[in-house]
């Protein structure tokens, strides 16, 4: 199989949550143990970093990146989902993986994948740890996919972990509450690893603090410890947290034995994030006349902060290209938008993604107005006609939509 024939069978062949949502969801690490002893277990053989989280994650995890690239380290960072090239999940160094490494790994294990009907997320998992390790990187920054009790991810013992904060997301999955949701996520902490906070409640905090507590890891609070923080090309209102959140993991990864960071490889790797790990998505301007902005938020927590965000940008009329996936609470997301807004509704172009009939029915429902278009490509081009200089365009909803775009 050649490159495009590969990423096609991993696709269309398994099973694979971002497109088909519950019956790509497995409830042990049988298969992962599996894959790696079949791998021989790369895992072993690579320092990492491992980050979960409701929002934040990927923010936070190219940060990490970006500064210990600046610090002069080759660095892997493996991440989920891609925006566009499915070889965005693995990188090193910013650099995405060949697409001869990924064609000549699935091809050589391809019928060990089919007898033991591994998932996509298995496999991409498996294919990550082999790469970083054949490529002797220094560390590897491992973002977590769903969860983490139960993610594939989650059998590294990594040099510390990190919990960005908890929200009510995948909840069929990983329980609605938060304390139900911060239990999957702490399920990443490890005994005498030392395990970093973003952001807690009232209602995560103990179950973080017990969970140390049992395996004698050391807990460190970002949001409490640190206070100062530096500028970055990441400029969401989010991301004031997710550097609190990298500061001080930077701060606990920080040894004269073993990484030497110093604060100007801090500022500089904060400053170049985009430009060191070629991120995307996270209120990335597109237009300036009219302004357009995307941003990959697409659960409660995350959308308030991007809408608030919103609110505090000077423009006449405000245009809102929305789509969703199919298994969002519309309930809990809908009445979070802008009433004062031209919504132009789109469905993405995955198996996933909601009727844009649905979603304009249900918007209705919310006073909020617009058409439907056939594309997500329609829907913004229909924006960018309808806008004038002074007004302001926001894409989003979903990772999918933000894709489309870029």
């Amino acid at each position: 199989m050649n490159y495009q024939e590969t990423i096609n069978w991993m696709f269309n062949q398994l099973p694979m949550y971002q497109l088909q949502g519950a019956s790509a969801y497995k409830k042990d690490l049988t298969n992962t143990h599996l894959l790696i002893a079949h791998l021989d277990n790369p895992q072993e053989k690579i320092k990492c970093i491992h980050v979960a989280g409701t929002n934040g994650k990927g923010s936070t995890s190219h940060m990490l990146a970006s500064i210990l690239q600046e610090a002069g380290y080759k660095v892997g960072l493996y991440t989920s989902p891609h925006l566009k090239d499915f070889r965005e999940r693995i990188k090193i160094s910013g650099k995405d993986i060949s697409e001869e490494f990924v064609t000549d790994f699935i091809n050589e294990h391809k019928n060990f994948f089919e007898s033991n009907d591994m998932s996509f997320f298995e496999m991409t998992v498996g294919l990550a740890f082999d790469y970083f390790a054949k490529e002797k990187v220094d560390i590897a920054v491992i973002e977590v996919g769903m969860g983490g009790r139960l993610d594939a991810t989650n059998i590294i013992t990594p040099l510390v972990s990190v919990i960005t904060n908890i929200g009510l997301d995948h909840t069929q999955f990983l329980g609605n509450t938060l304390e139900a949701v911060a239990f999957e996520k702490a399920g990443i902490i490890k005994p005498y690893i030392p395990v970093i906070i973003g952001e807690y409640t009232p209602e995560t905090k103990p179950v973080f603090l017990a969970k140390a507590k049992e395996c004698n890891s050391a807990i460190y609070f970002a949001a409490d410890l640190i206070s100062e923080t530096y500028p970055s090309d990441l400029i969401g209102d989010y991301q004031l947290h997710n550097k609190k959140t990298v500061l001080q993991t930077i701060a606990v990864l920080n040894d004269p034995n073993e990484f030497k960071i110093t604060l100007e490889n801090t500022k500089s790797g904060l400053l170049n994030v985009v430009k060191n790990t070629g991120l995307q998505g996270r209120w990335q301007q597109l237009n300036e006349f009219p302004k357009v902005i995307c941003d990959t938020a697409h659960n409660k927590n995350g959308l308030e902060i991007v809408l608030d965000q919103i609110q505090k940008e000077d423009f006449d009329t405000l245009h809102i290209v929305l789509g969703v996936v199919n298994d969002k609470d519309l309930d809990e997301i809908l009445p979070l938008f802008p009433k004062k807004a031209i919504y132009y509704f789109c469905k993405p172009n995955i198996p996933r993604g909601l009727d844009v009939l649905i979603l304009k029915q249900k918007a209705a429902n919310f006073d909020l107005k617009g058409e439907v278009y056939n594309s997500v490509s329609e829907a913004y081009q229909k924006a960018i006609e309808s806008a004038v200089k002074s007004d302001f365009i926001y894409i989003g909803g979903s990772t999918f939509v933000v894709a489309e775009i870029l």
